[in-house]
């Protein structure tokens, strides 16, 4: 399909409906088409007006993630939870490969070794394996993954193309959010305690979706 979406008529028809809701209840707001796009499937997603108010996008940031997976770009996640979410076939129709490895054995001992957490040594180790370079990295549930995306980008020369950093909590959720918005990397933020999985899921699907309409 052109457009990506592969559901039944009824189903799309559910899913425009629920749109065209999302869109009225919402009125009038501030986001160009193509972010919106990108907003109201986070809406769609949670059933949470309040994403209106906390997504931020630096300017570059669907521009660059649309460009990434039609690239084939990997997707880096910190739980596999955001991979189980993701639909095969739409990124297979790019090339584009998932990876995680916070279950990984050496990450593991890494972890108890330096008295760190599994989600820190995974991007450790996507970064040792040229994982982050050109990726689009999707953070929905540990902070300390997208504190240390940050930390990479300033220390140590990792260039993802996109960071979603949208991991939900209540111990440095909100500060790991801000430090990614400093960086000048492309990024889509939820900002304060608010995130999840799901919430990455939706962005991820909606840059598909955008990368798969026509352009001029």
């Amino acid at each position: 399909m052109n457009d990506m979406r592969q559901m039944t008529a009824l189903g799309r028809s559910i899913e425009d409906e629920s749109f065209s809701i999302i869109d009225t209840e919402v009125g009038e707001h501030g986001f160009a088409p193509p972010e919106w796009q990108v907003v109201r499937r986070v809406i769609h997603a949670t059933a949470d007006f309040e994403f209106r108010t906390l997504l931020r996008f630096h300017p570059d940031a669907v521009r660059r993630g649309i460009a990434a997976l039609v690239g084939g770009a990997p997707i880096l996640v910190d739980v596999k939870m955001i991979a189980a979410g993701l639909n095969e076939d739409r990124l297979a129709a790019y090339g584009c490969s998932v990876h995680s490895f916070i279950s990984d054995e050496d990450v593991i001992a890494a972890a108890k070794a330096n008295n760190s957490t599994r989600a820190i040594e995974a991007m450790r180790k996507a970064h040792r394996l040229g994982n982050l370079d050109g990726a689009v990295v999707a953070i929905g549930n540990a902070p300390t993954a997208l504190l240390e995306v940050a930390r990479l980008v300033r220390e140590e020369g990792a260039r993802p193309a996109l960071i979603l950093g949208v991991p939900v909590g209540f111990v440095s959720a909100a500060a790991s959010k801000e430090a990614v918005l400093e960086l000048d990397t492309p990024c889509i933020v939820a900002r304060g305690r608010k995130g999840g999985s799901p919430i990455a899921v939706a962005i991820i699907h909606a840059l598909l979706v955008l990368a798969a309409e026509p352009r001029a």
